[in-house]
């Protein structure tokens, strides 16, 4: 499949009443009146792996609500290194800042067919001058993306490659298929400040010594006690 605008992905306007994330997600708090005053269409897109939501130093005008799969949002140094300061997956919701009227800070690339929705930031801000609920959860949103951001910075930095990679690994496990879906070599390296090289010896290390057992292409049965042994060090 390949890489999409979200022009060429539109694929229809959401339906927030009925949506199956509705107790999850920004609207959570509204009800049928508050939905009556949305004006613009709050679009739904599908997006393959490798397409963009926006790029660092594009205006804000958008808010995106991940329903289901995976984004990183990446930042790139000055020596043309990238760092991939989060991931974000169902109910997290992308582009805050655009609500403080900044450009946007990262690359929000997907990793996984992702489905999104897209709001408008006029949307968001003029019901969130009349909702105390959204306005609370907004306020929500981003003490998650600050808790999120300083977990990455205190597990994921520091340690030895050994440690960050099982964090990382254990971050990823999901607990309803019980799987570990693993990212490339390239992306687990710019999560984690390691080479590439040093990302790929750690993770053959693991399968070797039976932490990690593949079921599918990426997809992996994780030995969740031994992981944590050794994150704690």
């Amino acid at each position: 499949m390949k890489n999409l605008s979200p022009k060429e992905a539109w694929s229809g306007v959401a339906d927030c009443q009925t949506c199956t994330l509705r107790d999850s997600v920004l609207f959570s708090g509204l009800g049928e009146k508050e939905f009556e005053c949305i004006h613009s269409p709050i679009d739904i897109f599908l997006l393959p792996a490798g397409a963009l939501l926006y790029r660092a130093g594009d205006e804000g005008g958008y808010l995106y609500t991940i329903r289901r799969g995976l984004v990183k949002l990446v930042q790139y140094l000055p020596d043309g290194n990238q760092r991939i300061v989060r991931l974000l997956r169902s109910t997290d919701v992308a582009g805050l800042e655009a609500l403080l009227d900044q450009d946007y800070q990262h690359d929000a690339v997907v990793l996984q067919s992702t489905e999104v929705c897209r709001l408008p930031v006029e949307i968001v801000r003029c019901m969130d001058r009349e909702n105390p609920l959204l306005h609370r959860e907004l306020m929500s949103r981003w003490q998650r993306a600050l808790t999120e951001a300083d977990a990455w910075l205190t597990e994921l930095s520091t340690g030895s490659a050994k440690q960050r990679v099982a964090r990382l690994l254990l971050r990823l496990f999901d607990q309803e298929s019980g799987q570990c879906e693993l990212l490339s070599r390239e992306d687990i390296g710019a999560m984690l400040g390691l080479t590439t090289e040093t990302a790929s010896r750690t993770i053959a290390e693991f399968k070797r010594r039976g932490l990690l057992t593949q079921l599918a292409q990426n997809q992996y049965c994780c030995d969740i006690s031994q992981l944590e042994k050794i994150a704690e060090g």
